[in-house]
């Protein structure tokens, strides 16, 4: 195994496999020692590693472990784990199916809990992939090998949480995947409460902040790109503030159905996708849509019998009002003052 693959099990492991090691007692300071050093330094603050185990200690200190081999249909997918499933390919798992084959199982165990109420008797809470894998596998010719799954028992808020421990681990998990994984969340585990979110996951809170920025999105703007994997948190952090302005929001959306529909075509033509940094540079680059100011319709001076014999040029309390009259066959005075009469009862002055 890979010392890459070693580091993204390392904060897993040490949080459920630290079950059994009982806690630090400190020895009984000396009644003088506190007189004696009194320049003492106050202790470095934890590292962010050290803070993360702190937030996942419920989790080591709850779990109750139990190694099984299991069918990967025994497992129903927990949909709280940020992974998406349907997007998982023989291509995206193909070195992760090729070791698993040699290895005739998946050497580090998936994290299930079961499901006495459910269809299947287990849900699975980490390794999204490895079931994918050793399904294929097991659907094209080594229906021998099994899923290899450790049984935990966690409510649904500390199965978020060990997931998230694993998934922020990987390399393969898409912001994009992360941050509506974050966004369900907040309102399902944390009250819509995004600082408690932040402290039990012991992340900055401008981080998460940012992440659910991009969850955001609209989907006219997800799907302008060929690959989720090419949006990036930082374009969430840019185009976030731009959508929240009326006549710059749709002019993005527009140019975001647009650049859609460029990719729909290349894909048909064999071409390659416009690549992600050209589709956020084209959407951040958006111009305001400018409304053309309502033309003010002049309202017609009409005789007896509806010809129009002039125009109402202005109507105002404050300086009257103006009317242009121009007939188009011949009038006498008498008409146009009858033509008149009801427009000047109407006008504005005349309600003071």
């Amino acid at each position: 195994m890979s010392s890459g693959a070693g580091r993204r099990r390392s904060l897993l492991t040490t949080a459920i496999d630290s079950l059994g090691s009982p806690p630090a007692v400190s020895e009984p300071e000396a009644p003088h020692a506190a007189a004696a050093e009194p320049s003492r330094r106050e202790p470095a603050a934890p590292s962010f590693l050290e803070r993360r185990g702190v937030a996942f200690d419920e989790i080591a200190r709850t779990v109750k472990r139990l190694t099984i081999r299991v069918r990967p249909d025994e497992c129903s997918v927990w949909p709280g784990n940020a992974r998406d499933y349907a997007g998982l390919s023989y291509e995206r798992c193909a070195s992760l199916i090729d070791s698993i084959k040699e290895e005739n199982g998946n050497r580090e165990p998936v994290v299930v809990r079961r499901t006495p109420d459910g269809e299947k008797p287990y849900e699975l809470i980490v390794g999204t992939r490895r079931h994918f894998s050793v399904s294929w596998l097991r659907e094209n010719n080594h229906a021998e090998i099994d899923l290899i799954a450790r049984i935990e028992t966690l409510d649904d808020e500390g199965a978020f949480r060990l997931a998230d421990i694993e998934n922020r681990e990987r390399e393969d998990v898409t912001d994009l995947e992360r941050a509506r994984n974050y966004l369900h969340a907040v309102d399902a585990y944390y009250n819509g409460i995004r600082s408690h979110m932040a402290d039990r996951l012991a992340i900055g809170k401008q981080n998460l902040h940012n992440l659910l920025q991009l969850a955001e999105l609209p989907d006219e703007v997800v799907r302008a790109f060929a690959d989720p994997a090419d949006i990036k948190v930082r374009h969430g952090m840019k185009l976030s503030p731009l959508l929240k302005q009326p006549g710059l929001r749709e002019a993005i959306l527009e140019v975001a159905r647009e650049i859609t529909r460029e990719q729909g075509e290349r894909r048909t033509a064999g071409e390659a996708p416009i690549e992600g940094p050209q589709v956020f540079q084209r959407l951040a680059s958006a111009s305001p849509v400018r409304r053309e100011p309502a033309r003010r319709v002049k309202a017609a001076v009409n005789a007896l019998d509806g010809d129009q014999i002039g125009m109402i040029v202005s109507d105002t309390r404050a300086r009257g009002i103006t009317i242009n009259i121009n007939p188009r066959r011949p009038i006498n005075v008498d008409e146009i003052l009858s033509a008149l009469r009801p427009v000047i009862e109407a006008a504005k002055f005349s309600k003071r």
